[in-house]
C-alpha cells in the first residue's frame, strides 16, 4: 500500500488530545503544508481538540511561512512547549501564537531547545525523563519561572528540582508524543527519507524514533517521491520503517525567504569573494572586538544578532576558514549566514543532527561562544528571551541556555544604550545624544544566563558594546577596555546609572577597530 497521501488524509489520523512533535527551525525544514492542513481540519470539523505541540526549535516565521501559527486556534491547541517561537520586527503584526500566549489562552512554556531534544531521547528509551544542570538559576529553573510563559503554564509545572547522588539537578519528566511531523527532500515508496536540498537535518530522526517507540504516527512532508530502492542507503537519514505517511509539497521553501540555494545544502561551494562583507558601522566595530577573542584552530559557537557578523569579520581579514563555526541547527564549518537565512551555512564541512549538536554544546566541547544580549544586570545576568512590551521581538531562548550553561568562554555583544546617537570616525566613537534607556539594568526581566552560576563555575564572560568591554567579576560588571573617543565617567558610569564601574587600569581599544580597512587580524 502506498504511503503517499494528501495533507488532509494525513492529518485526519491525528486524534483529540494528541501530543504532536514538529521538526523545524523557523522556515528551515518546516512541514508547513501539513501544519496548514491540520489547522484547516480544525476549522472545518472542530477536531482534533486539545493537542499539545512540541517544537524543539520554532516552526514558521513572520515572512510567509506561518508554521505553528496554523495551530494557534482556541480549542485546537491546549499546550505548547517550544525552544523558540516565530519572531520579527515590530512593524509586522504579532503572530497569533504569541497573541494566544500573552492573552493566556494556551498554556505555553519556553524550554531550552537541547532539553526538548533530550526529552525526546529519554522518552524514546523509556527512561524517567531528563536529569540536567542545564538551565539552573535561569528562567528554566523552578526557583524562577520553570519555563512557564503565562499563568496557565505556571499552574501546571513541567520541571522540578531534585537531589541525586548528593547534587541538585533539574528534572524534566517525559512528555510522550503521539504524532511526529517532519520534513525532508525526497522519499522513496517505502518511506525512506533523504535531505539533499535541506540546510540541516534538525531532529526529525530522534523525534520519529520517539513516536515510533510508543506506537504513534509519523508524517513526513517531502518535495518529491522516487521509486523504492533508488535512494543510496548512506544518504537515507530517516529509514522508511519509521515513517507511516508521506505528503508531497513541491513548493516547500528551503528556508526563510529562500526557495532553494544549493550552497546552503552543500551541493555547491561558493567562492569566498561572493559573500558580502559586514557593513561598516557601530555593530561592525563591536563584532571586530569580539573577533579579537579568536585564535586560529578554535571552534566557536555562534548566535543571532551582532555576533552573527563575526565570521564576516574574519572573511574581510582574509581568513574565512581559520575558525570552525558550529551552529545549533547542525552546520559545522563554512560561512554561517545572517538575516533571513540565519541557522544555515554555506560551504559547510558537514551537518550534525541538532540533538547531537546540543550534546556537544551542553558538554562545552567548543572553545568560545559568541552571543548577543537584550539587557544585562548588575549581577551579570543576561536576558535574550523575554520582552514584556513586545514579546514577539524575541524568539525565546532557543539553544542559548544549553550553550551557555557550561561554556568555558562566552562573549556577549550588544548596544550599551538603546537609540543613542553615535558618531563613528577612524579617530573614535562619540556619543552625540544619549539613548532612550540603558541596557545595563538593575535586574533583567528574564534570566536567560545566570551571572551567579557563571562565577561559581569559573566561566570567562565578556560583554562587548560600542563603548567598552566589560568583564564579569565577583564585584559585578567592570569595564576593562574603553572604546577610543568614549568618556568613561559620562558614557559608561553615568549612562549606566553607576551599574558599571571602570577598572583603574582600563585600557583603550585599538583604533584599527574603527578603520574602514581590514583591522589586521591574524590567526
Amino acid at each position: 500500500m502506498s504511503k503517499v497521501v494528501t495533507p488532509a488524509e494525513a492529518v485526519a489520523r491525528i486524534a483529540d488530545d494528541a501530543v504532536v512533535t514538529v521538526s523545524s527551525s523557523s522556515s528551515l525544514g518546516c512541514p508547513d503544508l501539513v501544519l496548514k492542513a491540520l489547522g484547516a481540519r480544525f476549522r472545518t470539523e472542530g477536531h482534533p481538540r486539545r493537542i499539545t505541540a512540541l517544537h524543539p526549535i520554532a516552526a514558521g516565521d513572520m515572512y510567509g511561512v506561518p508554521g505553528m501559527d496554523h495551530l494557534a486556534q482556541d480549542g485546537l491547541l491546549a499546550r505548547v512547549l517550544a525552544g523558540s517561537y516565530p519572531s520579527g520586527p515590530s512593524s509586522l503584526p504579532m503572530p497569533e501564537i504569541w497573541r494566544m500566549i500573552v492573552e493566556d489562552r494556551v498554556a505555553a512554556w519556553n524550554v531550552p531547545s537541547g532539553i526538548l531534544f533530550d526529552m525526546h531521547r529519554e522518552a524514546a528509551a523509556r527512561r524517567p525523563g531528563v536529569l540536567t544542570k542545564v538551565g539552573m538559576e535561569t528562567f528554566a529553573d523552578p526557583i524562577r519561572e520553570g519555563c512557564a510563559m503565562n499563568e496557565r503554564a505556571k499552574a501546571a509545572p513541567i520541571v522540578k528540582r531534585v537531589e541525586f547522588d548528593g547534587e541538585t539537578w533539574l528534572h524534566f519528566p517525559n512528555i510522550v508524543p503521539d504524532v511526529c511531523i517532519l520534513r525532508a527532500t525526497t522519499a522513496d515508496e517505502r518511506g525512506n527519507l533523504t535531505y539533499e536540498h535541506e540546510g540541516a537535518y534538525l531532529g526529525g530522526l530522534e523525534q520519529a524514533i520517539c513516536v515510533r517507540n510508543h506506537g504513534g504516527l509519523v508524517i513526513a512532508q517531502v518535495s518529491r517521491v522516487t521509486a523504492a530502492g533508488t535512494l543510496r542507503p548512506h544518504d537515507v537519514r530517516v529509514p522508511g520503517h519509521l515513517v507511516d505517511l508521506i505528503v508531497i509539497d513541491p513548493d516547500q521553501k528551503q528556508t526563510c525567504e529562500t526557495p532553494y540555494d544549493p550552497a546552503i545544502s552543500g551541493q555547491i561551494i561558493r567562492p569566498w569573494s561572493s559573500f558580502s562583507r559586514a557593513e561598516h558601522g557601530v555593530e561592525k566595530v563591536i563584532a571586530r572586538r569580539a573577533a579579537m577573542e579568536l585564535k586560529g584552530g578554535m571552534t566557536a559557537n555562534l548566535g543571532f544578532g551582532i555576533s552573527a557578523m563575526v565570521p564576516r569579520i574574519l572573511l574581510e581579514e582574509g581568513h574565512p576558514e581559520a575558525v570552525t563555526w558550529a551552529i545549533e541547527q547542525g552546520a559545522v564549518g563554512g560561512m554561517p549566514l545572517t538575516g533571513f537565512a540565519f541557522g544555515c551555512a554555506s560551504n559547510a564541512w558537514g551537518y550534525i543532527p541538532s540533538p547531537q549538536q546540543f550534546i556537544y554544546f551542553q558538554g562545552a566541547g567548543f572553545d568560545v561562544s559568541f552571543l548577543s544580549f537584550l539587557e544585562v544586570d548588575v549581577e551579570g545576568n543576561v536576558n535574550v528571551s523575554k520582552l514584556g512590551k513586545k514579546p514577539y521581538l524575541t524568539a525565546g531562548c532557543g539553544g542559548f541556555v544549553d550553550i551557555t550553561s557550561h561554556a568555558k568562554k562566552i562573549v556577549f555583544a550588544g548596544w550599551f544604550e538603546a537609540g543613542a546617537q553615535i558618531a563613528l570616525t577612524e579617530a573614535g566613537i562619540t556619543v552625540e545624544a544619549p539613548g532612550k534607556f540603558t541596557k545595563m539594568v538593575e535586574q533583567v526581566e528574564h534570566v536567560t544566563f545566570s551571572g551567579n552560576r557563571a562565577r561559581a563555575q569559573g566561566q570567562d564572560v565578556l560583554y562587548i558594546t560600542e563603548r567598552c568591554v566589560m568583564r564579569l567579576t565577583e564585584d559585578g560588571l567592570v569595564a576593562t577596555e574603553i572604546m577610543p573617543g568614549i568618556v568613561p565617567d559620562r558614557d559608561i558610569v553615568a549612562a549606566s546609572k553607576g551599574r558599571v564601574r571602570v577598572a583603574a587600569d582600563a585600557t583603550v581599544m585599538p583604533l584599527s577597530l574603527l578603520s574602514t580597512e581590514p583591522m589586521g587580524w591574524q590567526p
